[in-house]
């Protein structure tokens, strides 16, 4: 008895194996959700010490609009790393495909890194011609890295024999929007058109990114609260998700009428508060549907729910601007209120939540948020509320955007501090992979 007390002991007092670049091609989502987590690290405090800057009146250099090195930095620049770590892990077993090795995506990885290394160079360029050359090459090599995963991943699509590939055939064309969008950014910055910047950067936001984020959610979720709270069933009928798709591509059509065609008439605007208010009430009914209030008992599910959760606070926020602005003939909004309770309240949520779940279950530890983690995800909430009220209300926006960019970084930083280092070592069971 003595000698296996003592076997532990030693096991328990054992250093913390090190962490080595080899292990980051064990398994795909090591080596892009690696990638993803810098990246997601660097964006955000960028823009934190930006926020900072701007609000304490110091200059700052801007070879691009600061609005739209924001925005595509922020909106494209670590998601679709996250979603290539995720499509390239569960991907082939939604799709009876053998595993895809994890070295067959390093050179898209990498075009993606230093395409946005190279853009930010032109972020912060003296000349504006600099700015544009810089800027248009680095988005054109993301552009290129972000083709080849997508190209790779319908491969997997067309050659699958399995019934049920609904959700990841979706996949596969959002991510084609998502080129599109990405070529038409580079286009602009080329060009000086900041319109066609704004028109590609807001329709990916929900063609692109909105529509994988939908398409994962509706299979995803269901089955999780299935698993983890058997009295709720796995409901998700395929309605469910047409009305979920369709739904981001409205919102992106509109992102399009918006940098095209502006100002709208009175009752465009209305029409649009018309369709977005029932689909806002149907989500927030769908997030007590599928369990809200009983998945809090669980932490990482709850983190999944309470992302979910955003989508129609999102959307009652847009329908009601909407509705502000065709009773006020475009004088009275909610500004960028919606906006930030998609980007940071919706996709950051969830984001933090998937991620957190993936890189937990297949680095061999349990399926679950502790305090660390949990404690991150609130502060990530507290950062949501903040940047939305900097939006309503235009007075506390000099301490609330700062505040909130702030509290954005740490959960970046935090996140990608500690799962940035499981990518980088063995499995905490011993398992391969």
């Amino acid at each position: 008895m003595s000698a296996v007390f003592t076997v532990v002991d030693e096991r328990r007092r054992a250093p913390p194996p090190r962490w080595r670049v080899q292990w980051l091609f064990a398994a795909p989502h090591r080596m892009a959700f690696a990638c993803g987590a810098l990246m997601f690290a660097l964006a955000a405090t960028w823009w934190a010490a930006a926020s900072i800057a701007q609000s304490q009146g110091l200059a700052w250099r801007w070879g691009l609009p600061s609005p739209i090195a924001h925005g595509l930095l922020m909106g494209f620049g670590f998601m679709p790393m996250f979603f290539a770590g995720f499509l390239f892990t569960a991907g082939p077993k939604w799709l009876g495909q053998p595993p895809v090795a994890a070295r067959s995506i390093v050179g898209a990885l990498l075009a993606q890194l230093a395409g946005w290394g190279v853009f930010a160079i032109g972020v912060h360029a003296r000349a504006p011609e600099m700015a544009a050359v810089y800027g248009a090459f680095g988005l054109a090599a993301v552009t290129a890295g972000w083709a080849l995963m997508v190209l790779r991943f319908a491969r997997l699509v067309a050659t699958s024999r399995v019934p049920d590939r609904v959700h990841a055939a979706l996949v596969a064309w959002a991510g084609a929007f998502g080129v599109i969008a990405l070529a038409a950014s580079a286009v602009g910055v080329w060009r000086g058109d900041y319109a066609l910047v704004r028109a590609a950067l807001h329709a990916g936001l929900w063609g692109f990114i909105g529509t994988v984020y939908v398409s994962v959610t509706h299979r995803m979720i269901p089955f999780f609260t299935a698993s983890a709270l058997p009295l709720l069933d796995a409901w998700r009928p395929l309605w469910l998700l047409a009305v979920f798709v369709a739904t981001m591509l409205f919102e992106a059509a509109w992102a399009l009428a918006d940098a095209w065609w502006w100002p709208q008439g009175a009752a465009l605007l209305a029409l649009r508060a018309a369709f977005e208010a029932p689909v806002a009430a149907l989500l927030l009914w769908l997030a007590w549907r599928w369990g809200l209030v009983q998945s809090m008992k669980i932490r990482l599910l709850a983190m999944l729910h309470v992302g979910f959760f955003w989508l129609g606070v999102a959307l009652a926020l847009q329908a009601a601007s909407h509705a502000l602005m065709a009773a006020s003939d475009g004088q009275l909004s909610l500004g960028l209120a919606p906006l930030h309770a998609y980007t940071i309240g919706f996709l950051g949520s969830t984001l933090v939540a998937m991620a957190t779940r993936v890189a937990s279950g297949h680095g061999g530890r349990p399926l679950a948020a502790d305090d660390f983690v949990w404690r991150l995800f609130w502060l990530l909430q507290s950062a949501v509320l903040l940047r939305v009220a900097a939006s309503l209300a235009p007075e506390v926006s000099r301490w609330a955007t700062p505040l909130a960019g702030i509290g954005f970084a740490v959960v970046a930083l935090a996140w990608a501090g500690r799962y940035g280092r499981w990518f980088g070592t063995p499995r905490a069971d011993g398992r391969p992979g």
